[in-house]
């Protein structure tokens, strides 16, 4: 091998180990910052403790969660936009945020604004289940005043399995 050979051999190695560790970098520096992406959607804090500032919101219905998010962020009431879409998205209140002015407070989690904002949506969906529950009730109630009379026990066999011996009712000396 020639000198020239040995420079090259080097080099290359050498190039190889910074690309590696600058990928082992990036993959280090993001992986943090999608870790705590993702820890603050279900943690984020309110912006102050306490009472906090009580700002009015107001949605149009053609306003979706980025935008409200939006609308939050300049008002001072959450931190992140993007988040809060985010954090909409994974709720159990995900496309019920109903148009309206509502008002809001720097103590409360992003998690309780939309519950605040989709309030009458998951109001009236109890009152619908709760009148289809009333109706199917009333639908499936059925009356037994009509069967006060006892039927009689003649003429009825007890079903046995090969083997086995029928019950007795002692009550009334009968096999059942």
């Amino acid at each position: 091998m020639d000198i020239k050979e040995i420079v090259l051999s080097v080099f290359s190695v050498a190039i190889k180990i910074v690309v590696g560790v600058i990928v082992v970098m990036f993959i280090y520096k993001y992986a943090l910052v999608a870790y705590d992406y993702g820890y603050r959607i279900f943690s984020e804090p309110p912006m102050t403790d306490g009472e906090g500032r009580t700002v009015s919101v107001s949605i149009s219905p053609e306003m979706d969660a980025e935008t409200i998010g939006q609308v939050l962020e300049n008002k001072g009431l959450i931190r992140d936009a993007k988040l809060f879409r985010l954090q909409e998205r994974l709720s159990e209140y995900h496309g019920k945020i109903q148009p309206g002015i509502y008002d809001l407070t720097t103590a409360m989690t992003a998690e309780e604004m939309i519950a605040i904002m989709a309030a009458d949506a998951v109001d009236s969906q109890e009152e619908e289940s709760e009148i289809d529950n009333n109706y199917i009730m009333a639908e499936s109630t059925v009356e037994f005043d009509d069967f006060d009379e006892e039927m009689p026990a003649e003429g009825f066999e007890p079903v046995v399995e090969d083997g086995e011996e029928a019950p007795v009712d002692e009550a009334a000396g009968d096999a059942q």
